[in-house]
């Protein structure tokens, strides 16, 4: 996979510069992009009888598209930035180049107001995935722009029909408008929870669906901050993925345990009655949340949960444990005198959290020195070692990794990008080095990693 490294993309003077302003890596290709992409500032109905100003979309009319792509297949997504403040789109699990990574500085520079950003790759892996800026993040993800994406199998397993589900909240008052994206106080601690919970940008969306159909349910949590346990109520439906890599055999749909940034693929049997209702629940510490209804309609086409074939598992390279080097990582509090430095992506002002003991100074060009160098093509065991109160989501750039053992819980062997770290956890995941670039490594709750809690591993050969 070629690349052009951080250093060559930071100093490489003003032909590199114009190539990035005119779009990108890739912006020499005349071919038509697979997608178009606006970053939008919008008002859109959130609330029953209220417009919410000041929303941000990849879409001038509604809430962020959903994006299909094929296993294998390139795909090329034009970018135009129409908003007052820079952005870039991050391509949340995908193991792809590192120049389409979308981290500002580390990967490309920002895409300024006026600037279209042309990013093409190939995903390797099937699966539900998500988009979202890497820059002013908190802001700008606050305000909407999350969206899910879709990676479809080469051989289809047989659903009758596909429905992604963006699950996310809104800071919005009772007038239905924007109050403060977060507070320092619970950023310092676990996060700043949303006030309304929204699937598909509405609240508690009813969707009609064939009686006795099985119906592919894409569970996206594009959430700040909440980590929460989801359930489907009412009918037959089992776990069929997780972070977009099929488990080795289907589970209850019931006590799924989501962090931002994660995904659960749900397989649902529509019941066979007309009219009857099913619930995606959220439960949380003292009740629930109904978040949407699916109702059969119709006759009932009477499939059943066994007719659907099994997901292929994605080509993620499998570590060698017995030759695998062990690198620590500590998640903690941020040392004294720790500021955040000025950044055209933007600061909360705050720095409160740190990876071993070295605090995310900002999007800035740098010089920054990487949380650790891996050998490329070589396995190794990332250990976690969380030593706060809080629940953390980690999240790596560009390489999946597989659970291994904790501390504190029994883990099944799942591969993923995202890990929820529990408080005082440690946990060991491992990975093969397979992908050269700067990855970004950081937690999902995005108050942590816009107050320290971001850092980047370099895989090199």
């Amino acid at each position: 996979m070629s690349r052009i490294s951080r250093r060559e993309l930071l100093a490489g003077g003003a032909g590199m510069l114009a190539t990035f302003s005119a779009g990108g890596l890739v912006a020499h290709q005349a071919h038509a992009a697979s997608h178009t992409l606006m970053m939008s500032r919008i008002d859109h109905g959130i609330l029953p009888g209220t417009i919410t100003k000041d929303m941000m979309s990849f879409s001038p009319d509604g809430p962020p598209p959903v994006l299909r792509f094929k296993q294998g297949e390139v795909a090329t997504i034009s970018v135009t930035n129409t908003l007052d403040e820079a952005s870039v789109v991050h391509w949340h699990g995908f193991r792809i180049a590192n120049a389409m990574d979308g981290v500002p500085y580390l990967t490309q520079y920002p895409i300024e107001p006026g600037q279209t950003f042309r990013y093409e790759f190939a995903p390797p892996d099937a699966g539900t995935f998500w988009y979202h800026p890497h820059c002013n993040t908190l802001e700008q993800m606050a305000r909407g722009m999350t969206g899910v994406m879709v990676v479809e199998e080469p051989e289809d397993p047989g659903f009758d029909r596909d429905l992604p589900l963006n699950i996310r909240d809104f800071r919005l008052g009772g007038d239905g408008q924007f109050i403060s994206l977060f507070k320092a106080r619970s950023a310092a601690r676990g996060g700043t929870l949303g006030t309304v919970s929204t699937v598909n940008w509405q609240v508690d969306p009813v969707y009609e669906l064939k009686a006795g159909s099985l119906v592919r349910l894409r569970l996206a949590v594009t959430d700040v901050t909440r980590v929460g346990k989801y359930e489907i109520e009412g009918a037959a439906a089992e776990v069929i993925a997780i972070d977009s890599n099929p488990l080795p055999s289907p589970l209850p749909a019931r006590d799924i345990e989501l962090s931002p940034g994660q995904r659960a693929d749900i397989a649902l049997k529509v019941p066979d009655e007309e009219g009857t209702a099913v619930k995606l629940v959220l439960k949380k510490k003292f009740d629930q949340k109904i978040l949407a209804r699916f109702v059969a309609k119709g006759t009932s086409s009477k499939r059943d949960l066994r007719e659907l074939k099994p997901l292929p598992p994605n080509p993620v390279p499998q570590p060698d444990l017995n030759n695998a080097e062990v690198i620590e990582f500590v998640f903690g509090w941020s040392p004294e005198g720790d500021a955040p430095q000025a950044s055209i992506c933007g600061t909360l002002g705050y720095t409160f959290w740190s990876i071993n003991r070295t605090a995310w100074p900002g999007d800035v060009p740098g010089p920054l020195d990487p949380l650790a160098t891996l050998k490329l093509g070589k396995s190794y065991v990332l250990r976690l070692r969380n030593e706060t109160p809080n629940a953390h989501p980690i999240h790596l750039h560009g390489v999946s990794f597989v659970l291994l053992r904790s501390n504190k819980r029994k883990l099944a062997p799942l591969v993923t990008d995202t890990a929820l770290l529990l408080s005082q956890e440690t946990m060991d995941v491992a990975l093969v080095a397979d992908n050269p670039g700067d990855w970004a490594f950081h937690c999902h709750v995005i108050e942590h990693q816009k107050t320290g809690l971001a850092g980047f591993l370099r895989i090199e050969d």
